[in-house]
């Protein structure tokens, strides 16, 4: 069966099951779901072995709320990861590397489309961190506790995402 022929989840089904694993977060570890802290703490913890002076990692340690460690969002993260690349193996032979839509737009090259979701990843994160958080935290953590800024972002990324996906690909 290709992935087309596949139903798509409920909506409401997937988005009870997120509520309810943020609920289990905030029972059980005190704070929301977030993905791009690990990888800050993880560039942290780098800095202090590597170069502490030269990046000046212990005034930025000393400014935040808690130390940098590595818990379950570290799990969390890695989770995202390897449940993404396995749904796409899950895929059969309909996954590609180059999606056809993008192959159409911008050539067949899988370099080029790796170097793309590459940069698109790293402005991500770095809009993430910027905004102090990511869409997980701000679009889930943060509406769900009603932050007007959460609000604000999650609208911002929303017609970012159309504006930029009508930009890379077209109308159709």
């Amino acid at each position: 069966m290709s992935t087309s022929e596949r139903q798509a989840w409920s909506p409401y089904v997937v988005g009870a099951g997120i509520g309810a694993l943020e609920a289990f977060a905030f029972v059980t570890a005190k704070k929301g779901l977030g993905v791009t802290t690990p990888f800050e703490t993880a560039a942290v913890l780098a800095q202090q072995k590597v170069a502490p002076e030269a990046s000046r990692v212990n005034r930025f340690i000393a400014a935040r709320d808690e130390a940098p460690a590595v818990d379950w969002e570290f799990a969390l993260a890695s989770g995202v990861a390897v449940g993404s690349w396995l749904v796409a193996r899950g895929q059969g032979p309909e996954a590609r590397a180059v999606p056809r839509l993008w192959a159409r737009r911008y050539g067949p090259g899988v370099g080029r489309r790796y170097a793309a979701a590459f940069a698109g990843g790293a402005l991500m994160m770095l809009g993430a961190r910027t905004a102090k958080g990511c869409t997980s935290g701000h679009g889930i953590t943060g509406t769900l506790q009603l932050a007007a800024s959460s609000w604000l972002f999650s609208a911002v990324m929303a017609v970012s995402a159309a504006a930029t996906a009508r930009w890379l690909f077209g109308r159709r």
